[in-house]
């Protein structure tokens, strides 16, 4: 299995969803497409990791709920304990930032200034996610026993990093002012 079968298996796990409620929840930390989630879902299904129950849906086709079976926890609890893999960088913004010295100044500030734009949107999702959640858990959920301490520290992680890379590129475009002297 790839590390997006554990995903979808620790997600449902918790929760049993459907496919698209599955690529939501991945949505802040995890790109994948629904051409990857449905089919790994049969898949993990066919396989006896997962099982669904169908449910009819009026105004659309029924949806199918997945759960994790006992097979799948085995799996995932296996999983866990095996080392991370190293994590893998491929950001755009790396390569552009070492070909930053063929850029004019107001390309290179556009480049940094809209990642900045981007960062702070998502550090204001992830605020507005760890404060719902800490009012849905009245208090925050930060002791490793409570069934949201994952989410709680996952959303902190995003927040944090995108308050490093704000930083980050504050510092980059006072670099980039000097280039004008």
């Amino acid at each position: 299995m790839n590390t997006l079968a554990y995903g979808l298996l620790g997600l449902v796990a918790r929760t049993p969803s459907s496919g698209y409620d599955l690529m939501l929840q991945l949505q802040p930390f995890w790109q994948a497409k629904h051409s990857q989630i449905y089919p790994l879902l049969a898949k993990l299904e066919q396989e006896g990791y997962l099982e669904f129950t169908r449910v009819h849906q009026t105004d659309r086709p029924d949806k199918k709920v997945y759960s994790i079976t006992e097979k799948g926890q085995i799996a995932l609890k296996l999983w866990l304990g095996q080392p991370a893999a190293e994590p893998v960088v491929r950001d755009e913004l790396v390569l552009k930032a070492y070909c930053m010295w063929l850029a004019d100044e107001k390309m290179a500030n556009a480049i940094f200034t809209e990642r900045m734009d981007h960062c702070k949107e998502q550090l204001q999702m992830y605020e507005d996610y760890i404060k719902e959640l800490s009012t849905d858990c009245e208090g925050v959920p930060d002791h490793p026993d409570h069934p949201s301490f994952g989410d709680y520290i996952l959303l902190s992680w995003g927040a944090r990093r995108m308050k490093d890379d704000i930083s980050w590129c504050e510092w980059v475009m006072d670099l980039l002012k000097k280039r004008a002297k």
